[in-house]
């Protein structure tokens, strides 16, 4: 048999390998002992190569000690190795560097057993360490897998660390492209920050992703501090400034955003007889970094929602606030934020179900009679036709001749002035005449209804063109134009463009946007923490992109955002659109519920004095007058665990819980 492809570690003419249908697994010795690995998918395409069986770094030591085994066992699709660090001292004796390097350490520090399982397509690994001594490390690197390392090189379609970076084609991870620095550096985030264990790279229509727990302890001493799995992603590599791209695991993890992007940490103790475990899988598949993350879901399941309280007291507590708080006499509904008000004679739609369902109760008859003070006239039902041609020749008017819709910053997407000091003040946002995901669906979506209600194919024609224009967008773009890069992943632009490709599927039998619904639904749990850490309930939550307002003033890699996500399963539900129709193979009534449950601790509660104003501290005294009780703040801080900036009405929380409450 021929040699490894991966040319720079010397090899010993030693080699075990694990295969099926689905992977080629190739286990090398070095002279030094085993092992690395090289992965190969069912085309024989070389997908990876693991670096190493773990590597540990110590603070008195330059040189870091790789971990290997003499010797390998095979137990059916299992290679067993019997592991130990490697040892500086002990290799260099009888060399001409033994007089005058003197290493401290002449035993082995960590042993223990590692083995690789191929189960279907993922390759299982496990480590279980122990240590022999008491000594300070830099670092314990435990999973180091090089993507495209000696064939496809640096060359992607895309990468994903969810809830965190989604570079696509030559773009970087941890680029400038929609941050600046410092906070463009995201190769090792704070844990928090990242939406779920797993980490992924696809190249042409193959993809290699590593899945792991970040809420599992790798290791603890006594009652020390427990050290958890840190992802480390550099896409091209530029870390190690290699030919390839980097998924890796390591610890320590970071606890602060001060100790952030540091491949060397601050020293941190292991203790004589010290364990340390951990498993992993790299799995192999096709598609893009978002179908390697569906899979992913596909394979583990949801996780169960964790509401503070029922839906149902939900409801109570929002419908309560509208009777209350929310409730201004001879004015509306709503509340004042600064110089703004949001107060409206036009009750929230679901208060009129609330009151049916909890007839004769103290506080449905008195939202009975507050509503009764603002009734408006039945307005007409019928659509005014002339009124939608005219609407429909004006978005017409926008579309260039290709069928886009174009970014424009001094015209009609003129609602804030952000980019306009962006552009003044740093760099721009966008171009004027730039195209993007969100800035087509948008308007097509709105043709379509226009086509339906007037029977004027022009409009349905111009929105086919549109929608086929985005045919080939892997990543949802442009949803907060207003205030963020144009180009940066996004939640909103996902999910709207899911609900209108499906839409245009059903209601008009455009069968290619079928498919294309049911990716931009799957992207949306690119934004969404799957998982919760020790510390901040995270389950849920969402991000509304991946990138920072105005270059500078909101992080949205930190912050969580939850009003998109309910926006996009409102339109669903205004659409006349199941989510689980679109995708029968993720339980998308479990997502649904998560997401709203989720906003149930954002709600403010003056009690809790855990918010904060943003651009309107005058606000911070009606806070903690009670004003706001149970509205929802626009962020949270996946770090700190507190919320701040705008409040939102809980009626869109109301909204989404009849929803999931329904399909039940």
């Amino acid at each position: 048999m021929s040699g490894p492809v991966y040319k720079r570690p010397s090899y010993a003419n030693e080699c075990e390998i694990l295969k099926n249908e689905y992977m080629t697994v190739k286990v090398y010795k070095r002279l030094s002992g085993w092992g690395f690995a090289e992965i190969y998918n069912a085309s024989d395409k070389l997908m990876g190569v693991i670096e190493h069986f773990g590597e540990l770094k110590l603070r008195d030591q330059d040189i870091p000690m790789r971990i290997e085994s003499e010797t390998v066992t095979r137990d059916g699709d299992t290679l067993c190795f019997d592991v130990k660090t490697s040892n500086a001292a002990q290799r260099l004796k009888g060399t001409s560097f033994e007089s005058w390097i003197g290493y401290p350490f002449t035993e082995t520090v960590l042993s223990g057993k590692y083995s690789m399982t191929l189960e279907a397509d993922r390759l299982k690994i496990s480590t279980e360490l122990y240590s022999d001594f008491n000594v300070y490390a830099e670092y314990l690197r435990l999973l180091w897998l090089y993507c495209g390392e000696s064939s496809y090189g640096t060359e992607k379609t895309d990468a994903l660390l969810p809830g965190v970076d989604w570079p696509v084609g030559d773009e970087w991870s941890s680029g400038t492209d929609f941050f600046k620095d410092p906070w463009a550096d995201r190769r090792i985030p704070h844990p928090n920050k990242v939406g779920a264990p797993f980490m992924a790279l696809s190249h042409k229509n193959d993809y290699i992703s590593v899945q792991y727990s970040l809420d599992t302890p790798v290791t603890r001493w006594f009652n020390y501090n427990e050290y958890y799995c840190q992802p480390v992603f550099a896409v091209p590599n530029f870390i190690e400034r290699q030919n390839n791209s980097l998924l890796g695991i390591m610890i320590p993890d970071v606890k602060t955003e001060d100790e952030e992007n540091k491949p060397f940490a601050a020293p941190f103790e292991i203790h004589k007889g010290q364990r340390i475990s951990f498993t992993a899988c790299v799995t192999l598949g096709h598609g893009t970094s978002v179908d390697a993350l569906a899979d992913c879901v596909k394979h583990n399941g949801l996780p169960a929602p964790e509401p503070i309280y029922a839906p149902d007291e939900a409801l109570t507590k929002i419908a309560n606030a509208y009777n209350t708080n929310l409730y201004h006499k001879g004015e509306g509904f709503g509340y004042r934020q600064g110089h703004a008000s949001s107060i409206s004679k036009q009750p929230p739609a679901f208060l009129y179900r609330y009151i049916k369902e909890h007839p004769d109760t103290e506080l449905s008859n008195s939202l009975s009679e507050k509503i009764k003070e603002f009734e408006q006239p039945a307005r007409p039902t019928q659509p005014d036709t002339e009124a939608l041609r005219k609407r429909g020749d004006t978005i017409l008017s926008w579309q260039k001749e290709d069928g886009s819709f174009c970014f424009d910053p001094d015209g009609r997407h003129y609602a804030k002035d952000d980019f306009v000091v962006a552009r003044s003040f740093i760099d721009p946002m966008a171009q004027s005449g730039d195209t993007a995901l969100y800035l087509n669906t948008v308007p097509a979506l709105d043709l379509i209804r226009i086509y339906e209600k007037t029977n004027d194919k022009k409009y349905f024609d111009a929105a086919i063109k549109a929608f086929d224009l985005c045919m080939d967008m892997i990543r949802p773009e442009g949803g907060d134009y207003w205030e963020t890069p144009l180009h940066a992943p996004n939640l909103l632009a996902a999910g709207q463009a899911a609900n209108a490709f499906y839409y245009v599927y059903k209601n008009h039998g455009i069968e290619r946007y079928k498919d294309k619904a049911k990716y931009f639904l799957r992207s949306l749990l690119a934004f969404t923490h799957l998982r919760r850490p020790k510390n901040i309930p995270t389950l849920y939550n969402t991000k509304p992109c991946l990138c920072c307002s105005d270059w500078y003033f909101a992080n949205w890699v930190r912050d969580f955002v939850q009003w998109e996500v309910l926006r996009c399963i409102a339109e669903a539900e205004s659409l006349g659109i199941s989510w689980a129709e679109i995708d029968p193979e993720i339980d998308w009534l479990r997502y649904i519920e998560g997401v709203t449950t989720a906003a149930y601790n954002w709600m403010a509660d003056h009690s809790k004095n855990n918010w904060r104003p943003h651009n309107i501290p005058s606000t911070l005294q009606r806070y903690e007058n009670g004003e706001y009780d149970t509205c929802y703040s626009d962020t949270f801080n996946s770090v700190t665990g507190n919320t701040g900036g705008m409040f939102i009405h809980p009626s869109g929380i109301a909204d989404c819980i009849y929803c999931f409450k329904d399909k039940k």
